[in-house]
């Protein structure tokens, strides 16, 4: 649900939130929390920036999320829903009947108390992750496994889920958000359900200091700049780019250009790119 804010000042004006009321007001569980976690401020393993317009911003807590939903064909009761300040999906935590807790993705429809299960035997509802061999045709299914085993690593972003077009052999045909059809391992696990908080792509930030709460520093076009900053920087008054295409400060093609290898390893996967119309 979706908050449109009165328009007390310039900030607030055009501010549109998303409605936590019904989110775990506390702390998160400690013992849930990665030690250690220090924000990379857009940088590398190197420690070069990797990623322009990174920094500062206001301290988050990593949460450990259980992508592999290790406790198989172990019952676990939502105990509540939280927020994460990481990612743009809320978060269930989850008792399991063995004693330990988790944090899972919340997929919509889940609730507090309802009762998850992982594995081969599980049913077929919101919450639970079975093997893609086991799930039915046309269901909606996120937290995808690329190889069985290593544990969740698609469709994980709020609102998102994939459908499960076909099966064939050891194989299944997946439908992800993008439209792109991919075959993938049919022991491959995924959670059954589309993810929470589909209204999180309609919020307005509102201001540039949310930005900067957010770790996000200015952009500044290139054009504004000065010509030894960067390619379309320069020239008399308002000018435009002025060259054969885009660039980036460094020269390269800005827009349009393939950066896949036309040989990669995955791409004998894929049955239909996510760009072909």
């Amino acid at each position: 649900m979706l908050i449109t804010q009165k328009p007390t000042s310039s900030g607030r004006r055009h501010q549109i939130t998303i409605d936590r009321s019904e989110l775990y007001k506390g702390k998160p569980e400690k013992s849930l929390l990665e030690a250690g976690h220090k924000k990379r401020q857009g940088r590398g393993f190197k420690g070069h920036i990797t990623v322009r317009h990174r920094g500062a911003g206001v301290k988050k807590k990593l949460r450990i999320i259980d992508w592999k939903r290790k406790n198989r064909d172990i019952e676990g009761t939502v105990i509540r829903l939280e927020y994460d300040p990481m990612r743009s999906a809320h978060l269930a935590f989850i008792h399991y009947k063995n004693g330990s807790k988790g944090y899972v993705l919340a997929p919509q429809g889940l609730a507090v108390g309802d009762t998850l299960l992982a594995g081969e035997k599980a049913e077929v509802k919101v919450g639970n992750a079975l093997p893609l061999k086991n799930i039915p045709i046309g269901m909606f299914i996120h937290n995808l496994e690329i190889r069985a085993g290593k544990g969740a690593q698609m469709v994980r972003g709020a609102g998102t889920a994939a459908t499960i077009q076909a099966k064939e052999g050891k194989y299944v045909t997946i439908q992800l958000p993008s439209k792109e059809l991919r075959l993938l391992n049919a022991e491959c696990y995924a959670t059954i359900g589309q993810i929470g908080n589909q209204d999180w792509k309609n919020r307005k930030i509102g201001k540039a200091g949310r930005k900067r709460l957010m770790g996000i520093r200015p952009t500044v076009r290139g054009t504004a700049q000065h010509p030894d900053s960067h390619p379309h920087g320069g020239g008399e008054g308002r000018s435009g780019v002025g060259m054969k295409y885009p660039k980036t400060p460094w020269g390269k093609h800005a827009l349009g250009k393939k950066t896949r290898k036309k040989n990669h390893r995955t791409n004998k996967w894929i049955i239909r790119d996510r760009r072909v119309k």
